[in-house]
């Protein structure tokens, strides 16, 4: 059964869907204008990296001083779905709260890392694929872009250790880097996605096909200390995600996992970021 629709409701719908459509494109724009505002009070600047195969960009300080350690902030998954089984065509986070916390960072120097494809104008976004936000979003040519790109951050610094921050699937990521890199001598992941085939199971949606899992790596993150930050009413990735990977070790080896209560996936890290940085140890070496 069709309903009849009047001119005058058909201009409505039109108009509406206009205003619609111009919301998303201020929103995009808005998006990275809200993460250029937060950098520019702090006198960062965006650096696009020159790596392959996937696109990223970095927000780094302005003035370029030589460390030993930096420390390498690692954005989330950003705005990966608008709905359910609806990919969004752009990942660029509405809240990048990676960087808030990388720009709470003290002491010692540290730089945001974004995710492939976060932050691009269209002219840059040719080898951006919708599956490197969705299903793919951990795959291997994600992670050597990402690896290439720390490795250009810490030329840049002249550092020769990495402290790797991650949050939520940049959790991941920071560990999937671990895992291959033997300059990483702290891991640090909040409310990190560390096993996304038990969290793809408990939302019952489809499983990340093409992507890595941190959980099935710990062999190789053995000698990484870590520390891995879960809220409590996190209802996004619970707390027994961090639990689970962290009891693959070995028990003398396990790698320590801290619920904080009242924080959930997103309130309260970068608020209470200088606190909680403070006791994570950012500046440790092996």
């Amino acid at each position: 059964m069709f309903l009849a629709v009047s001119p005058r409701s058909r201009g409505v719908l039109f108009l509406a869907m206009l205003l619609l459509a111009a919301c998303v494109g201020r929103g995009l724009d808005d998006r990275r204008a809200s993460a250029a505002t937060l950098a520019a009070a702090r006198n960062w600047q965006l650096l696009r990296l020159a790596v392959s195969p996937l696109p990223l960009v970095a927000y780094v300080p302005g003035s370029v001083i030589a460390t030993e350690t930096l420390t390498v902030y690692i954005e989330g998954d950003g705005l990966a779905w608008l709905a359910r089984g609806a990919a969004s065509d752009d990942p660029t986070p509405r809240r990048a709260l990676a960087l808030e916390m990388a720009l709470k960072h003290w002491p010692g120097t540290a730089v945001y890392l974004g995710r492939p494809c976060q932050y691009l104008q269209a002219a840059e976004m040719d080898d951006c694929d919708p599956a490197y936000w969705t299903h793919r979003r951990f795959a291997p040519e994600v992670l050597d872009s990402t690896d290439h790109a720390i490795s250009l951050l810490k030329r840049r610094f002249g550092a020769t250790r990495l402290v790797l921050v991650g949050y939520s699937g940049g959790g991941a990521i920071a560990a999937l880097v671990a895992a291959r890199r033997d300059d990483v001598v702290r891991l640090v992941t909040v409310a990190g996605n560390l096993d996304h085939a038990r969290w793809t199971r408990h939302h019952r949606v489809p499983p990340l096909a093409g992507s890595l899992n941190p959980a099935l790596e710990w062999r190789r993150l053995r000698g990484v200390p870590q520390l891995h930050l879960v809220g409590a009413d996190d209802a996004n990735v619970p707390t027994w995600i961090a639990e689970s990977y962290a009891s693959a070790f070995p028990t003398s080896e396990r790698p320590e996992v801290r619920v904080l209560p009242g924080f959930d996936h997103q309130c309260c890290w970068a608020e209470r970021w200088p606190e909680l940085s403070s006791g994570a140890d950012l500046q440790a070496e092996r």
